[in-house]
């Protein structure tokens, strides 16, 4: 199976990328056409694009099954996605940020340890070892399938078997997909305004796509707190790695950085802060972020098999959903005391 040529790749290889995509192109056509088309929705008719995305995307998921689109497919939910996170950053300024306040910061770093602390505590008591607690809890706090294979990458073999793995991945994936078409209704019900429920969405939803979709599924501005929010609980994920290194120190090894689309989001936020760009230019990148996240949350509906999703079986979900609905009630219960 041939590797999707990387954002930034040497111009060397621009042949190499070429004749990929010449090979691939299925995949990315197919997104891209979804994506139209739930833009289309949403100009027209104002049915919100990320949530039509998915939806229509997993109406397709029959095409994920060909190799070639598949590669295609991958592509745009994986390189696209991170790219249009990436120029999320030119969007936001420090006075979106002053409107969440240091408190809920502190919130988001508070509720990851509590749901790591829960996720081991909740796995004990099913009987299975603190190392599955850490992965299934880290992958709920902080970057749902990412996270987990982060996480695996550090335990030690000896205590994780392939199999838990991927039972942690299929089910985060799962609860955060239920989460991005729940949550949105569920703050609206709760009476939070666009900024706080950005926030409870980035706070909460695990993987970054979801977090994508459902926030700017309430609005602009919701998206881009959440994204935001999200981006806080990603960039722990070096700190949350290292603290597992050492837990297992007699055994582990390797160390992790920040995702290079955390820190391309972080760098062109502090250029948008102090560096005066022409309107024009914002516009432009705004609109091609926007697009590029509906085309990857349209790969990510067609690569969305619910059949797949659930085949564990309930008991096999269960401790995930434990930890994500902990997640979720730290979050109203911050919500009710700093936020409401």
């Amino acid at each position: 199976m041939s590797e999707a040529p990387q954002i930034g790749a040497p111009l060397s290889k621009q042949r190499q990328a070429i004749e990929w995509f010449h090979l691939h192109r299925g995949g990315i056509i197919l997104a891209t056409t979804i994506a139209l088309a739930s833009s289309f929705l949403d100009e027209h008719y104002g049915a919100p694009a990320m949530l039509f995305a998915l939806l229509i995307g997993m109406a397709f998921n029959f095409m994920n099954e060909t190799p070639r689109m598949a590669e295609g497919i991958a592509f745009c939910a994986r390189d696209l996605l991170r790219l249009g996170v990436a120029l999320l950053g030119l969007r936001l300024t420090f006075a979106d940020v002053s409107q969440l306040g240091i408190t809920p910061i502190i919130g988001v770093a508070v509720m990851l340890v509590l749901t790591l602390l829960g996720g081991v505590l909740f796995a004990r008591l099913f009987g299975r070892s603190t190392a599955f607690g850490l992965l299934t809890g880290g992958s709920v706090a902080i970057c749902g399938a990412s996270a987990a294979m982060a996480i695996a990458a550090v335990l030690p073999k000896k205590h994780l078997k392939e199999e838990d793995v991927l039972l942690t991945v299929v089910g985060v994936t799962a609860m955060s997909t239920i989460a991005m078409i729940v949550y949105p209704m569920l703050f609206k019900s709760l009476g939070l305004a666009d900024i706080e429920s950005g926030y409870m969405i980035g706070a909460t939803i695990h993987d970054v796509a979801q977090v994508v979709g459902a926030g700017y599924s309430v609005s602009d501005t919701a998206g881009d707190i959440a994204t935001f929010t999200k981006l806080l609980r990603v960039a722990l994920l070096p700190v949350v790695l290292l603290a597992v290194t050492i837990i297992f120190r007699k055994e582990s090894g390797g160390t992790a950085g920040l995702p290079w689309f955390v820190v391309a989001f972080i760098i062109l936020m502090i250029v948008r802060n102090f560096v005066p760009l022409p309107e024009a230019l914002l516009s432009f990148v705004n609109d091609a972020s926007r697009f590029l996240l509906v085309v990857a949350i349209s790969a990510l509906g067609v690569k969305t098999s619910l059949q797949k999703l659930f085949a564990p079986g309930v008991k096999g979900l269960v401790l995930i959903a434990v930890d994500t609905v902990f997640l979720l009630a730290q979050a109203i219960i911050f919500a009710h005391i700093f936020l409401l």
